[in-house]
């Protein structure tokens, strides 16, 4: 390995986790199956090239689940995430697990929890199709920005299908899916029953599930054995050991697109954070040119790109809440800085910047939190992250409030410096860094959109019907939904999701 090269499953291990929290499961979930899944498939005798492919296709499995959150939220409830794990494991060929899935659905009691329930009913096949068909593209899109090669990317865009022809999104059936697709399902499946009744358990729903859901083929090499350690192994190290070798390795300067990646996946939980962890790493490395060492601006950057990785951990009825927060809500907010930095220490590569992204909440008079750090605890590449990541904020609507204009939302930001709260001269940086950027629109857009185009995909991105894209920019249903299939065949996708990934990874959300 290069003096200057790190190790990538060092990095996507750690992150991992947020994917465990993202699907309510718990920490090393993904580590688990992964390392359930390089057991079958050296068992099933699979070239090395194919064990890698698997190896990154379980850890990753669930890198598109943010995709759907929104819709998920809307249609079952502000509480979906709670099921989350009972989705997973529910076969959706089976009546009754379907039926047992749809008892939990909403939240409350009486005429609410009813509308949910017919909220999700009515969306019927279609709608359960639309939601699939964005984790896969999802998914399947941040693979490539991982550089993970096209054979994760392509099992990830699978990651839906089942043996017997009845899944998601091209209805391939038997080897048509690739073999770490398949490998993956069963060890994901087997981890997540080892964990409610032991191996014995994971063995009898597999076979159980096997020639429907499951590979046969794979299911007969699954052997109690392959998980009874994991309760009391360390995991982590074992799933690290477990790489194919050799190891693949990253440039150091290029471990900026393995955040920005998770900033996307982050973003998109939620219309409302749409381009706000890019938006926040692009203030601070133009602002930290003139107030960091160099040393100092490549850390500040990722740690912009991740900061908010923590929000995973919270549903997102809660982000999305209109009105004010409740007392257990604000519990869950001021725990997710926190969250994010626990993430990051678990990474060599990540662990220089997990504490300055657990602190991007605190102030400097101790008003913050989770720490309620003073300004003696806080070094300048903290303070000028909590700076950019409230201007920033500020300029994108949230659900109690519409989105400022740059200069409103620098006067909030001068306020804040007033109060005694936010550092001076990180944010005269970060306010001289916004307003440096060139006024006016570019002439021209990724993928040959026209400007009427690009205001039509950010309404499309933010959730917006073509009845209510119509209204918002004054023009016919008709010629709105004319624009919204000619984006979508213009950028190569056909989900919100994946549009609103294209929307972040151009920077068409950058105030």
């Amino acid at each position: 390995m290069a003096r200057d090269d790190l190790r990538l499953a060092d990095l996507l291990c750690a992150l991992s986790v947020t994917l465990d929290l993202a699907m309510a499961q718990p920490p090393e979930k993904s580590l688990r199956s992964c390392l359930v899944a390089m057991r079958l498939a050296q068992s099933l005798g699979l070239p090395l090239v194919d064990q890698r492919t698997v190896y990154y296709t379980t850890l990753l499995r669930h890198l598109g689940c943010t995709a759907t959150t929104h819709e998920e939220a809307r249609m079952m409830g502000p509480g979906v995430a709670r099921l989350r794990p009972l989705m997973e494991r529910t076969d959706p060929a089976s009546k009754r697990e379907s039926l047992t899935l749809l008892t939990h659905v909403g939240q409350g009691s009486g005429i609410r929890r009813l509308q949910y329930v017919a909220r999700t009913l009515s969306a019927g096949k279609s709608g359960e199709a639309q939601v699939l068909l964005a984790i896969c593209e999802v998914g399947s899109m941040l693979a490539e920005g991982l550089h993970l090669g096209s054979a994760v990317a392509d099992a990830l865009y699978q990651n839906l299908e089942r043996w017997d022809g009845t899944g998601a999104p091209r209805r391939l059936a038997g080897e048509e899916i690739g073999i770490a697709t398949r490998i993956a399902e069963v060890s994901t499946q087997a981890v997540i029953f080892t964990g409610l009744g032991g191996p014995e358990l994971a063995e009898k729903m597999l076979r159980k599930r096997q020639a429907g859901w499951l590979d046969p083929h794979v299911v007969a090499a699954f052997k109690p054995d392959l998980v009874g350690d994991l309760e009391t192994s360390d995991v982590w190290e074992e799933a690290l050991a477990a790489e194919p070798q050799p190891c693949w390795t990253i440039a150091a300067d290029r471990v900026d697109d393995v955040a920005r990646a998770f900033a996307y996946f982050v973003d998109l939980k939620s219309p409302y954070l749409f381009g706000h962890s890019t938006g926040v790493a692009e203030l601070v490395e133009q602002a930290g040119e003139r107030l960091l060492d160099d040393d100092e601006r490549p850390l500040v950057k990722q740690a912009a790109y991740l900061h908010d990785l923590g929000r995973i951990a919270v549903p997102t009825g809660v982000w999305e809440r209109s009105g004010e927060l409740r007392r257990g809500d604000w519990e869950q907010v001021r725990l997710h800085p926190y969250h994010s930095e626990r993430i990051l220490a678990r990474s060599t590569a990540l662990e220089p910047v997990a504490t300055l992204a657990g602190l991007h909440h605190e102030r400097l008079d101790g008003s913050g939190y989770p720490r309620q750090a003073k300004s003696s605890d806080l070094p300048p590449a903290a303070r000028l992250l909590a700076v950019a990541d409230v201007f920033q904020a500020l300029t994108q609507e949230r659900p109690h409030r519409a989105a400022l204009p740059p200069e409103a939302a620098a006067d909030a930001v001068r306020a804040e410096v007033a109060a005694g709260r936010l550092d001076g001269d990180c944010a005269r940086a970060v306010l001289e860094a916004a307003g440096q950027r060139v006024p006016g629109r570019l002439s021209s857009h990724p993928a040959g959109l026209s400007e009427r185009e690009v205001e039509v995909l950010r309404l499309l991105a933010l959730g917006r019907s073509n009845a209510e894209i119509a209204r918002e920019l004054v023009i016919s249903p008709r010629t709105a939904e004319h624009h919204v299939q000619h984006i979508y065949g213009k950028i190569g996708v056909s989900t919100r999701a994946a549009a609103a990934l294209f929307a972040m990874r151009h920077g068409l959300f950058t105030p």
